[in-house]
């Protein structure tokens, strides 16, 4: 198939990669020759510069595929905010520096390289193959024109991935675990301790504690905040939507036959054939002798079929050199033009259905071909492809209108600012409602509300906004999706009234008494049994470690784990908040049965991966640090400024 990528590379893709090949840790967003691209704004890397632009695109681009994928599950909020686009620059940053250390470096891959990498993507295994076994030749260019990106991009990007993966291994290569320190990290890890808890719980305490009126009243003093309700608003919005104005496209007969016949192509299916073969092999370099031999021996079995066609397939078992089709009686299956060598296919198709060939010499050897099915050309009708065609169309028409639309909205909501139906009549949108809006996203309005959205709540409690009551600006929420939203009625923050709150003040006081004195009582306890040991009030023994701890709480785990045990018995106390106060009896440390020779090879390998990892991302800070990178606009914000 190296051949087939050397002779056809105007048709090889970028996103074939993309789909298929495992992207690399800091690559897959971002064509290779666009790195090298000479751009403006965000940030420059050794003089080559990151547009922010680019750094939307990518944004953008990300937040449509995870739509896409993740359907109704999908939240636009992970891609808003400077901390995304941050990220985002950060990689794109990363992916200059990356690619001008293989370019100084001078790493690349050989042709062989290359071509075991194509053929392990999985989408390429996948494809039908030809009686020698390559790629049909003409499902692999169907798969990858139908991304429609140039062979020039897949290249670079294949090698330049390839090559990185080569920087990153070399480095990654050289880490090792002493085995010293592997011993030391196991034998830490896997030590283990009986231990037996004594708990004092909170709940034991609350019937000694009598709250007076005072004391509860400084209580709702210090811990106003619990009892606070926050701002909250009723709010009006519209919602300026592509998926909407598809929705509402109207698709006439004209323009959908206009737009079948135009991609007509995609429908159409070549006419196959079906064909068995058998095939003594004489290479074409082989001696004369041996090529008229073989000739010969095809020749008498061709005779004989002639008087018994229907033995053609035990004969093909039995006789044909084929080995990819010989067990199966010579079926080649279907195949369509460009399939197959052309002395082989021209006499295939010069056959009728049921028919035998004549002897055929091609370069493997010579042939007996048998037709055994034809599936003429096909066209899938208009009416097939109807209703996908009309979703296409009308997410075309829509794409269109939302552009032609999207400045005129924002400018409506901000010109006419102290309404929204202007905008709603104007662009036959549904003024929404909604109540109990405040600072941050509310479950309870749903994932997929706008009014969740980070971005628009911040324009929507703005001192503007809520003084005001003016409409915010037009906030992109998702791709092709703006919304603006004003406040119609606003409810600043208050504090619930002590006489409102009251049995959740004393529940609150009682509570916090109860665990104070828990925890009192728990430290004098801890004293007493460090002066003179003794197990009584404790539970039963049980046996904990780093990596097995079922029913004891994390930080007990660590307080365990980190107590000194010079000297047994050992206690140690730890707080467990609400949950009380405990005091844990270390009794005894072991050390389990050493690991067998398998699994301590299998550490000391994952081991060795981490520290590799962690020169690896060293590797890649030090050249951060060795580049000339400049940032010259904050990601989250359009104000230009210089900084090293």
């Amino acid at each position: 198939m190296l051949d087939f990528v050397r002779n056809n590379r105007r048709l090889m893709l970028l996103l074939l990669l993309v789909l298929v090949f495992p992207s690399f840790v800091f690559f897959g967003v971002e064509s290779y020759s666009r790195f090298m691209d000479s751009s403006h704004d965000a940030a420059k890397v050794e003089g080559r510069a990151i547009s922010v632009q680019e750094v939307d695109n990518v944004v953008r681009d990300q937040s449509e595929r995870a739509r896409q994928i993740l359907g109704a599950s999908y939240d636009p909020r992970q891609f808003e905010g400077p901390e995304a686009r941050k990220a985002v620059l950060d990689q794109l940053i990363l992916q200059r520096v990356m690619a001008n250390q293989v370019s100084r470096e001078h790493l690349t891959v050989s042709d062989a390289k290359l071509y075991e990498e194509i053929n392990s993507l999985p989408a390429i295994a996948q494809l039908p193959r030809k009686a020698d076994g390559k790629v049909d030749d003409k499902a692999y260019l169907q798969l990858l024109q139908s991304q429609g990106m140039t062979p020039e991009q897949f290249d670079a990007r294949m090698r330049f991935e390839l090559a990185t993966q080569q920087l990153g291994a070399s480095i990654a290569a050289t880490a090792f675990v002493p085995k010293s320190l592997l011993d030391r990290l196991i034998a830490v890890r896997d030590q283990q301790r009986d231990v037996q808890m004594l708990l004092f719980k909170p709940a034991s305490y609350t019937a000694k504690v009598q709250p007076d009126a005072a004391a509860l009243k400084a209580y709702y003093d210090s811990h106003k905040a619990e009892f606070s309700v926050p701002e909250q608003a009723k709010v009006e919005y519209l919602v300026l939507s592509g998926e909407a104005l598809a929705a509402a496209q109207t698709v006439t007969p004209e323009e959908l036959k206009s737009y079948y016949e135009s991609n007509i192509a995609r429908f159409r299916t070549d006419e196959q054939r079906r064909a068995s073969h058998i095939l003594i092999v004489a290479p074409k370099d082989a001696p004369a002798a041996e090529r008229q031999a073989a000739k010969d021996k095809v020749t008498k079995l061709l005779e004989e079929l002639r008087k018994h066609p229907e033995t053609f397939a035990d004969v093909a078992k039995k006789q044909s050199q084929d080995p990819g089709s010989a067990d199966k009686g010579g079926d080649l299956g279907f195949m369509g033009h460009g399939a197959l060598v052309k002395p082989f296919e021209d006499a295939m198709y010069a056959l009728k259905d049921g028919q035998i060939s004549d002897v055929v010499e091609t370069d493997y050897g010579f042939h007996i071909i048998k037709l055994t099915g034809i599936k003429p050309s096909e066209t899938k009708p208009l009416d097939a492809v109807r209703p996908e065609l009309e979703a296409e169309l009308r997410k075309q028409f829509a794409d269109k209108k939302f552009a032609e639309q999207a400045d005129a909205f924002g400018n409506t909501v901000y010109e006419q600012a102290d309404s929204l139906k202007t905008a709603a009549d104007k662009f036959k949108l549904t003024v929404q409602t909604a109540d109990n809006v405040t600072r941050q996203p509310n479950p309870a309005l749903g994932a997929q509300n706008p009014l969740n959205n980070e971005k628009v709540l911040k324009a929507l409690f703005s001192d503007d906004a809520i003084k005001n009551k003016r409409n915010t600006e037009a906030v992109q929420v998702a791709p092709n999706t703006l919304v603006a939203a004003r406040i119609v009625e606003y409810r600043p923050a208050t504090v619930r009234k002590f006489e409102e709150v009251e049995a959740k003040v004393r529940e609150g006081y009682i509570a916090q008494q109860a665990a104070e004195q828990a925890h009192k009582e728990g430290e004098a306890r801890l004293e007493a049994l460090k002066k003179a040991d003794s197990a009584a009030g404790f539970g039963a023994v049980q046996t904990v470690s780093r990596a097995k701890a079922e029913g004891v709480p994390p930080k007990a785990v660590e307080a365990v784990m980190r107590a000194d045990t010079t000297k047994l018995p050992a206690v140690v106390g730890v707080d467990l908040g609400g949950e009380g106060y405990a005091i844990y009896r270390i009794s005894k440390v072991s050390q389990p049965t050493q690991a067998n020779p398998a699994q301590r090879q299998a550490e000391a390998q994952q081991l060795s991966q981490l520290a590799g990892q962690t020169d690896l991302q060293a590797f890649y800070e030090s050249l951060k640090a060795r580049s000339k990178v400049k940032l010259l606009t904050p990601v989250g914000s359009s104000q230009a400024q210089g900084a090293e």
